[in-house]
């Protein structure tokens, strides 16, 4: 079952706004109803007051059909009535926008209430269990139903013929690894998505695995997952055609599951870009997304594999958009090749524990790099992007960081870079002090380069620069005259030596 949070963060692209009764953003919505002229027992927990006349009007049909809100097609300018309204009633009040169409609305809305019932995932119909319960009794067998990734969808009651191996599946979500590399191996996975025809397993008992048939879940040529029967011996007659009957069903069940789910992924998406870009009302965005009105980070994710770089990224989207809104931290969107995330802020030390989650969710070969943006308000949320972004390619670039850097702790380390990628791009000066010396050294072998760079990061103490270098002081103080004959140095002048420390780091691969 969905919220009325959820179904006020969908409808808010649409136009639609909630009037008052914030206290009832948590209500379980079960059932939809619309009122019917022959029928004066209309009863839901979602009333969608087609034909009101009134927003008084609404709210009284709400009242007689016991609905914890109602949908009604009225201006900004009814939104006070409606609040007092729905105060007064104990109902909390949604204002349609005129302008948007009765029956496109109605779709939204039936499809997030009856079909968006929770599962593991937080998404999709609670059936797709019965329908693996049924399945496994016209079959005779264990019944799991699973992504194409290997991840358990649903399974049945039914333990006939269950084996070890379908235990840890269940247990763990997922099928452990040595298994599908077992199933890869003998081709199984290639035959999955070639072709509808149910397929036999031979056991193994080494991964204490008895016999399985399977048969994907396709719709038209892609494929959605598959079905998996746990059985001694090859299903004929009767259960074969069960069995590819019942895969089937799977498909029409996981395609609604998937358009629910890819119709509030696709809503928090945009507003969390309108967040990311900037936005005159980010408040009322940030509002509509259910976060809190405070500070808040951007986590940028980017995932690097070998195989299926494109599908570990979505397989990331989704870990981290799975649940209901109210039953996870963050919103995510995902842009290009990047993953962003909108994190009320806790710290960095929270930022970090919520990429480390996300990618314990992800297979073991897959490498997270992360970058987390400072605390922002929501206004501020497109510089704090840019920092996330910036900190996300100092974590992949140097991959010896404990977790994510985060912006507040290495906005020197991100400086540094700044001024590296501006030399490189030839912003820097092509003359001074520091390129005559580097000239120096490659045509006569001297090491003036390092010795100012001791010399600078020492402070001007010849004793550290000399230890730094494994020379001796008066080494240093020779090595100082003779590059001021090189070039003037104005060593006695702090902007210049400031300058000379700039440009030595911004140089500094």
């Amino acid at each position: 079952m969905i919220t009325l949070d959820r179904l006020v963060n969908v409808l808010g692209v649409y136009g639609v706004r909630l009037c008052g009764r914030p206290d009832r953003r948590t209500a379980r919505l079960r059932s939809v109803a619309i009122p019917d002229a022959t029928d004066g027992r209309v009863t839901g927990d979602v009333l969608v007051a087609v034909g009101a006349g009134s927003v008084t009007e609404a709210v009284r049909w709400a009242v007689a059909a016991q609905a914890t809100v109602v949908l009604v097609r009225a201006g900004a300018e009814t939104a006070r009535e409606a609040t007092v309204a729905g105060e007064s009633n104990d109902v909390a009040v949604m204002l349609v926008d005129p302008a948007v169409s009765w029956s496109h609305l109605v779709g939204v809305v039936y499809g997030l209430v009856l079909e968006g019932r929770e599962t593991e995932s937080g998404r999709g119909p609670t059936d797709l269990f019965a329908l693996a319960d049924s399945l496994a009794d016209a079959v005779g067998g264990a019944v799991t139903i699973e992504d194409p990734l290997s991840r358990v969808l649903a399974y049945s009651r039914s333990q006939q013929a269950g084996d070890p191996a379908r235990l840890e599946t269940i247990l763990v979500r997922q099928v452990p690894e040595r298994l599908r590399e077992v199933f890869r191996e003998r081709g199984v996975f290639a035959r999955l998505a070639a072709t509808d025809e149910p397929m036999f397993v031979e056991p193994d008992p080494r991964h204490g695995m008895t016999g399985r048939m399977a048969v994907a879940v396709r719709a038209g040529r892609e494929l959605l997952g598959s079905v998996w029967v746990t059985c001694g011996s090859p299903l004929t007659g009767t259960r074969h055609t069960a069995l590819a009957n019942g895969a089937r069903t799977v498909a029409l069940h996981l395609l609604r599951s998937r358009a629910s789910a890819d119709l509030e992924r696709q809503v928090e998406s945009d507003l969390v870009v309108r967040l990311l870009e900037g936005t005159a009302d980010a408040a009322t965005v940030v509002s509509r997304l259910g976060l809190p009105a405070r500070e808040m980070r951007v986590v940028a994710v980017r995932t690097h594999t070998t195989e299926e770089p494109h599908a570990m990224l979505l397989l990331a989207f989704e870990r981290a958009t799975t649940g209901f809104g109210w039953s996870r931290p963050g919103r995510s969107a995902l842009l290009g090749d990047t993953l962003y995330t909108v994190l009320p802020d806790a710290g960095a030390a929270a930022a970090r524990d919520w990429v480390a989650t996300l990618a314990a969710g992800l297979p073991s070969r897959v490498r997270v790099a992360a970058g987390i943006g400072a605390a922002a308000q929501p206004a501020d949320l497109p510089a704090a992007r840019q920092e996330a972004e910036e900190c996300l390619a100092l974590h992949e670039r140097d991959t010896s960081h404990a977790g994510p850097p985060a912006y507040d702790e290495s906005w020197d380390d991100i400086l540094l870079q700044r001024l590296r990628a501006a030399a490189r791009a030839a912003r820097t000066p092509a003359r001074g002090p520091v390129s005559a010396l580097r000239r120096h050294d490659a045509l006569h072998d001297t090491h003036y380069v390092a010795t100012l760079r001791a010399w600078l990061e020492a402070q001007g103490d010849l004793a550290v620069a000399a230890e730094r270098l494994g020379v001796h002081a008066n080494t240093v103080r020779n090595r100082l005259r003779r590059m001021s004959e090189v070039t003037p140095l104005h060593l006695d002048d702090p902007r210049k030596r400031l300058a000379m420390v700039i440009t030595l780091a911004a140089e500094d691969d």
